[in-house]
């Protein structure tokens, strides 16, 4: 009988303690995010969204990244249209990306893309990989 209870003790402490442990885990990590979009005005609410994250997040907010794919990437060489996106992006601490594969596809330059737009080889790839670390995800 005293062994039952030893043993049932020791089970429940050990269940707290992991629980207590993934708790503490999660509020120390940060918070990643991924969108992609195949459409330049999207942009806005996708930069707005990431500074209201920035703000529920706190210290937990982490990486927020645009990949941009599909036709529409050609319209990244617009660097007249893109200053107000990459000035908000800038500030709200996102980061946007071109999908390779959709430049090649559409026959855009790389080199014309304004110099704070990375290329990534592969959009969606890019974002499998970061799924797979943890990041959150959406397509648009």
């Amino acid at each position: 009988m005293k062994t039952i209870i030893l043993s049932s003790f020791a089970i429940i402490l050990s269940l707290f303690s992991t629980q207590a442990q993934a708790q503490e885990k999660h509020e120390t990590e940060k918070r990643n995010y991924i969108v992609l979009t195949r459409k330049i005005p999207q942009l806005k609410p996708i930069i707005l969204t990431a500074k209201s994250l920035a703000e529920e997040d706190g210290h937990h907010f982490g990486d927020f990244q645009v990949v941009v794919c599909g036709k529409t990437v050609s319209g990244l060489q617009d660097k007249e249209k893109m200053a107000p996106y990459l000035e908000m992006a800038e500030e709200a601490g996102v980061h946007i990306k071109a999908c390779g594969f959709s430049l090649k596809k559409f026959e855009t330059d790389p080199d014309k893309l304004p110099k704070e737009i990375e290329v990534v080889k592969n959009g969606l790839l890019h974002n499998f990989r970061l799924q797979k670390k943890g990041y959150l995800s959406i397509e648009l």
